[in-house]
């Protein structure tokens, strides 16, 4: 049909258009207006669908294959070495975590734990993220903009330029080394920090990194490197230490300290340009790091207390960290004082030293020798822990148990004359006689005659068995019953145990186990210690002793009536001791040869209070005062005390004549129960006490304290102690007693 042609209706038809051809129609009007493409697309939607199923199809199938494939290579690799790497070096820290000694591992390797967040600058670490890893706690273990550079380099350049390696990706090949770097060891590396940030946090990957990274040689670790470079834990790092940290992992050997410093200077000026660039610190700041020379050799690792590591690691297995009781900064300073004071006293000399707090029976220091190293004094041997003669030390223990049995006061006047134990004539030291003397000065100047014959009425027995009541574990010669001559050193005891019982005068007459080994590596000094204290003495007796004993003279040029303590010399010139306390810790010094040679002049107040003078003045504290005397203590002057207490007397001068009889506790019977209703009042709690015998005043008293006199009927109403055991003891005015011990329920 022509153009404008009528059609067979009688209606103009349209000409012939391209819109107007099969498959082309123009849509509607009514169609366009509401937006709707009403051209007819025979099969056209079918086989799009088809084909989005298809690529669909394919793209599951393709990510099932890779996503097998990954699965399939990550099990290849098997599972992480997580175990090995947290293999440690054994660690041995003080009370507040400061390292003492760590111990190589089996190959020779230092690797230390370390904390990122405890242990180490944050100068460091705010390089090490700018250097290493920027997105380090934004990405799933891989950066892909660190690799897609990574990749761009490799491309322009022919060769790998940088690995575009996370500290994820870099602890994967911490974990599994490998000598070349290739597609196929990134692809490993990948898949392993991925891996990595499945199974640990962040920090924990922080943490595993910097015990790990490489800095030359057998240092594994920051903390192995930052002692063995600077001779410090890396806490506080200058800014030129932490650059150089960061450039050594890069290439340890090459950058090694101690063979290649000048490469190491490089590497560090190289991080710190970078870090210029990169506005994370000042040009100026860069500049001065720059001055800074690099060390050229390594420090040794420190060895504080080696002889109570090497102690605590043979008794603690499979524990990386061993905390002690011990204080790094009093040990630090007692162990030249060792060395020193030996090498000053002459060849093959050791010294021992142990400090004790006493309320807790920790020990805060442990120098066993004048030096570990040296072979010729015997360095590696613990004279801490050896047993030797204690020369007079044992005398306040003695004056102690005297004091409490109520037969003797400090003032109470004793007489120091030649005297006869069958075969046995103890003398002095300087071989001369004071005649009669307080025995307060007998102990103070160490007089021996007073010591043995107050011993002989004490008993060596009950001296023996009451301090290893105590703790001290005496050592007497093989078939040999305790006997006066243990007043004189005739017993073997250790350093250790000496102070263990010095440190309960502090404490008033108890002691408390020595604690050098922390139960575990998080607690306290004063979590978990169920630790009982141990009965020594009367709390009233123990005061007495360590009142006398703070007025014992000092050594010369040192100050008086501030620290207590006791000297001692063995037989032969072999041992010369010295322990002293004052209100808040003990001290205990040991002087003489480790092989028990004598060394002629060797004397404890000469060669040993010195230097526990010393010692007390090196912790950094003045003297604590002693405590105050405990309730019932008697303190008067010798014209004050009761008539029996005036002056002792020997047992062999108690022997009487004609009718006289020696006083007897008629009761209560030695070893006799007492019941005492105290729930009736005060008047109905008292307990009688019946005496016959005995001269004129009679004085009562109740577990070594005076309690007045008993009345002519030869009988007195007592006031009960506490519920448990009480010695009751009457003395006569001749010095004649009697005692009987008691159980109060």
């Amino acid at each position: 049909m022509s153009e404008g042609q009528t059609s067979g209706n009688g209606r103009m038809t349209e000409p012939d258009t391209p819109s107007s051809l099969p498959g082309l129609t123009r849509p509607s009007t009514a169609a366009c207006e509401n937006g709707v493409d009403a051209r007819v697309k025979p099969g056209h939607d079918e086989r799009r669908g088809r084909v989005s199923k298809r690529l669909a199809a394919i793209g599951l199938t393709l990510i099932v294959v890779v996503a097998t494939a990954l699965t399939a290579y990550t099990i290849s690799l098997g599972p992480l070495p997580l175990q090995d790497a947290k293999a440690l070096s054994t660690t041995v820290v003080d009370r507040h975590g400061k390292l003492l000694r760590a111990y190589a591992m089996a190959d020779g390797r230092w690797r230390l734990p370390v904390s990122a967040q405890k242990d180490v600058d944050p100068t460091y670490l705010k390089l090490l993220f700018a250097y290493e890893d920027q997105r380090f706690y934004d990405h799933h273990g891989v950066d892909p903009r660190a690799l897609a550079r990574a990749a761009i380099q490799f491309g322009s350049h022919g060769h790998i330029v940088s690995g575009g390696s996370t500290i994820t990706m870099q602890l994967a090949r911490l974990l599994e080394p490998r000598r070349q770097r290739s597609l196929h060891a990134k692809l490993r590396q990948i898949v392993r920090a991925l891996e990595l940030e499945r199974k640990l946090g962040k920090d924990e990957i922080l943490d595993l990194y910097l015990t790990l990274a490489p800095y030359g040689g057998n240092l594994e670790g920051i903390r192995a490197a930052s002692i063995a470079y600077f001779g410090k834990e890396p806490k506080r790092l200058s800014l030129a230490e932490a650059a150089l940290l960061v450039a050594l992992p890069q290439s340890p050997e090459t950058r090694r300290l101690d063979r290649h410093p000048e490469a190491a200077r490089r590497g560090r000026d190289r991080v710190l340009d970078r870090m210029v660039s990169e506005n994370v610190i000042s040009a100026e700041d860069a500049a001065q790091a720059k001055a800074q020379p690099v060390p050229a050799f390594r420090k040794p690792m420190p060895i504080l207390a080696p002889h109570a590591a090497d102690q605590a690691t043979a008794v603690v297995k499979d524990r990386p960290i061993i905390r002690l009781t011990l204080d790094a900064s009093l040990q630090k300073v007692l162990e030249p004082l060792a060395r020193d004071r030996a090498a000053a006293l002459g060849p093959n000399i050791s010294v021992g030293i142990s400090v004790i707090d006493n309320d807790s029976g920790d020990v805060l220091a442990h120098v066993g020798s004048a030096d570990y190293f040296d072979e010729r004094r015997a360095g590696q041997v613990d004279m801490t822990r050896a047993v030797r003669s204690p020369g007079s030390t044992l005398k306040p223990f003695i004056y102690g148990l005297a004091f409490e049995d109520g037969f003797v006061h400090p003032e109470s006047l004793i007489e120091d004359r030649p005297v006869r134990f069958g075969s046995y004539a103890p003398e002095n030291f300087d071989m001369t006689f004071q005649g009669t003397v307080p025995v307060r000065k007998a102990l103070q100047l160490s007089l021996n005659v007073p010591a043995i014959v107050l011993l002989d009425r004490v008993g060596a027995s009950r001296l023996s068995s009451r301090l290893k009541q105590a703790g001290g574990n005496l050592v007497l010669p093989k078939d040999e019953a305790p006997g006066l001559a243990m007043g004189l050193g005739g017993v073997g005891v250790t350093l250790q145990d000496l102070a263990q019982l010095y440190a309960g005068f502090p404490r008033l007459g108890t002691t408390k186990p020595l604690r050098e080994i922390m139960t575990a590596e998080v607690l306290t000094a004063e979590d978990a210690d169920t630790r009982e204290p141990m009965r020594l003495m009367d709390p009233a007796a123990a005061w007495q002793v360590g009142n006398v004993l703070l007025g014992t003279p000092p050594p010369e040029n040192a100050a008086r009536n501030r620290i207590a303590f006791k000297t001692g010399t063995s037989y032969g010139y072999r041992d010369a001791w010295s322990v002293g306390f004052d209100g808040r810790m003990t001290i205990g010094v040991w002087v003489g040869r480790p092989d028990g040679a004598p060394v002629p002049g060797l004397i404890g107040r000469v060669a040993a209070a010195p230097i526990l003078f010393d010692a007390f003045a090196r912790s950094g504290k003045l003297p604590a005062a002693l405590p105050k005397p405990p309730k019932g203590a008697l303190i008067a002057g010798n014209s004050k005390l009761p008539l029996p207490l005036r002056r002792f007397r020997p047992i062999g001068e108690l022997l009487r004549t004609g009718a006289e009889q020696a006083p007897h506790i008629q009761f209560p019977l030695n070893g006799s129960r007492i019941d005492v209703d105290r729930t009736a009042g005060p008047e109905a709690a008292v307990m009688p006490v019946k005496v016959s015998g005995g001269v004129l005043p009679l004085t009562m008293l109740v577990n070594g304290l005076p309690v007045g006199e008993i009345d002519s009927r030869r009988q007195r109403l007592i006031d009960p102690p506490g519920p448990g055991f009480a010695r009751l003891t009457v003395i006569d005015a001749t010095g004649a007693a009697d005692t009987v011990v008691v159980r109060i329920q």
